[in-house]
């Protein structure tokens, strides 16, 4: 999953890239208390990602600095100095990671996913792929509950539902991106049964099986989003006050601007390999309003 910058972060961190975001984490919305240790999560993860992703590196090199990074995330848990290669990362996680005890190997997890984005552009079936999103999204999500003091079961579940879901969205809103960097995370085994093969996908074949296709995987990322309604009630009340008011509003937001990229999905007959829809300004309002309402 990849959150959008958070509006507020610590150390004038910069970005090491910058991206288009269709789901941000933070926000105004999120107690001000806990904006650093967002954002600190936040460019951990967004440098991570940025070196299975960016540049023209080879694997190998990119493996190699993954577990770089990996060393260092083992360092700064110990508290120990790390490398030095990632200051804008680590000068803020480290302190972070000891303040709020943070879980360790759900950071690591987020670093198995991008590894597993450097060798692995295929994938057989739903299960392969909603565990790459276990530990590609679903990490993020547990970390934010994690800083709200939010740890029960029910919550953890209603929380990965939406991020394995928002994972899904930005798959399927981002095949015409993926698709000629050599990544079908469409699941073969659903090729199969609406009759697509992997040349019509590498060159964008827009029918009826393809389109059914894309239209039965975002029907099911719905479904998964709609699994989570009850978190944003349940983080209001184990705050309270007008921290638990907000925070509930900013995943009513993440929920609904994911729900708003599936409409406008449908709206283009999800056809998506030809493009990607984007979220306006008027998107943005619609989102805020819905996540107003009861």
């Amino acid at each position: 999953m990849h959150p959008g910058p958070p509006h507020s972060t610590p150390l004038a961190l910069q970005p090491p890239s910058s991206h288009y975001e269709n789901f941000p984490v933070a926000s105004v919305l999120c107690p001000p208390r806990l904006r650093p240790a967002i954002a600190a999560i936040y460019w951990f993860a967004r440098t991570a990602d940025d070196i299975a992703d960016e540049g023209d590196a080879r694997p190998a090199q990119r493996l190699k600095d993954l577990s770089a990074i990996r060393d260092d995330l083992l360092a700064a848990a110990e508290g120990r100095p790390g490398s030095g290669r990632w200051p804008h990362v680590f000068d803020a996680l480290q302190p972070v990671i000891a303040e709020f005890d943070l879980p360790v190997p759900l950071l690591a997890d987020l670093l198995s996913a991008f590894e597993q984005d450097v060798v692995k552009q295929r994938y057989a079936t739903e299960a392969e792929l909603l565990d790459y999103c276990r530990r590609s999204a679903d990490p993020v999500g547990r970390l934010l509950l994690h800083l709200y003091g939010v740890y029960d079961a029910e919550s953890l579940g209603q929380s990965d539902h939406i991020c394995s879901a928002l994972q899904l969205i930005n798959f399927w809103q981002d095949l015409s991106v993926d698709i000629p960097r050599g990544r079908i995370y469409l699941p073969r085994e659903l090729w199969a049964a609406h009759g697509v093969d992997e040349a019509q996908l590498m060159a964008h074949v827009i029918n009826p099986a393809t389109t059914n296709l894309i239209a039965a995987c975002a029907r099911a990322a719905r479904a998964r989003m709609l699994k989570g309604l009850e978190l944003p009630a349940s983080v209001s009340r184990r705050l309270g006050g007008f921290d638990g008011w907000r925070a509930a509003l900013e995943l009513r937001c993440v929920i609904q601007g994911g729900l708003r990229i599936l409409d406008k999905m449908a709206a283009m007959d999800h056809r998506t390999l030809a493009r990607r829809p984007k979220l306006t300004a008027w998107d943005a309002v619609v989102i805020f309003w819905k996540a107003l309402l009861p």
